[in-house]
């Protein structure tokens, strides 16, 4: 059964009984995902770049072009995934002229995890690869140290539990494109509705033998509507629900008028009449 391996859980837990710290989990403030189909390969990711509690940029373009039917999703650091993407793909460039052949999914892997490796986790850049080459379809994921994985589908960033719950639940060994494009697409919309670091629109990339077809804005959940009515009021004025007029004659029925111009019985000053006009 594909999915999550927690074989190393005892394992952890007898380092740490030594001293050793746990490793602790980075939160990357994106969903990427990534998922395999008869004949090619999907990748999708939101579009919400954010500065700490800010959200930097609504539509933020996530997916990178690494070569014609090779494409990256980044999370992470932005920079470091525009800069890193674009180095790996004029290496790749050169490497395909050099050789004469079309590059594979598999070179790119490994360019990046030893560019990653050199630098021990600094470059902040978490990436899930995609690509058909001659020798098949090939779906890889690559942490800012260096370490990959090969999967049939593939989540990574801050909301990657929420899309990897979709992928649990509803992922087939054999899906036609349509259905990859939908459950990729679900899975991004997990993360967008279940994490804060994720959000705005869904980015899909579909790569194929033939070619890749990159549909930005494939969904937009947070689209902004209309005001419903406006709340400008002209200066100096208060703007007002409801209004009603009372007459003099007719105050008696929303004010009880009590005498007070006799003094008390127990002594005390009399207290001042409340005038009201006959």
């Amino acid at each position: 059964m594909p999915g999550f391996d927690f074989s190393n859980h005892t394992r952890n837990a007898a380092l740490h009984a030594k001293g050793m710290p746990l490793p602790k989990a980075t939160s990357t403030g994106t969903t990427i995902v990534g998922c395999i189909f008869d004949g090619g390969v999907v990748i999708a990711a939101d579009t919400r770049a954010t500065s700490g509690p800010i959200v930097a940029d609504k539509n933020c373009e996530k997916l990178h072009f690494i070569s014609p039917q090779i494409w990256c999703a980044g999370a992470g650091t932005a920079a470091d995934t525009e800069f890193t993407t674009a180095l790996i793909s004029s290496q790749l460039e050169l490497h395909s002229l050099s050789t004469g052949r079309k590059p594979r999914v598999v070179t790119c892997m490994t360019l990046l995890k030893q560019h990653l490796f050199r630098y021990q986790g600094h470059i902040g850049a978490y990436l899930v690869i995609a690509g058909v080459d001659p020798t098949g379809t090939h779906l890889f994921t690559v942490h800012a140290h260096g370490s990959t994985d090969k999967l049939p589908y593939v989540t990574m960033g801050s909301g990657s539990l929420a899309a990897m719950a979709v992928f649990e639940t509803k992922w087939e060994k054999s899906l036609t494109r349509e259905e990859a494009v939908d459950l990729c697409s679900e899975a991004i919309l997990a993360g967008i509705f279940n994490d804060l670091g994720s959000g705005s629109n869904v980015d899909v990339c579909v790569i194929t033998s033939e070619r890749a077809t990159l549909m930005r804005n494939h969904i937009t959940p947070n689209e902004r509507v209309p005001k419903e009515m406006s709340y400008k009021f002209a200066r100096g004025t208060t703007g007002y629900i409801k209004e009603m007029v009372v007459e003099k004659k007719d105050l008696k029925k929303y004010v009880t008028i009590v005498d007070l111009g006799d003094a008390p019985a127990s002594g005390g000053t009399a207290g001042d009449a409340m005038e009201v006009d006959a």
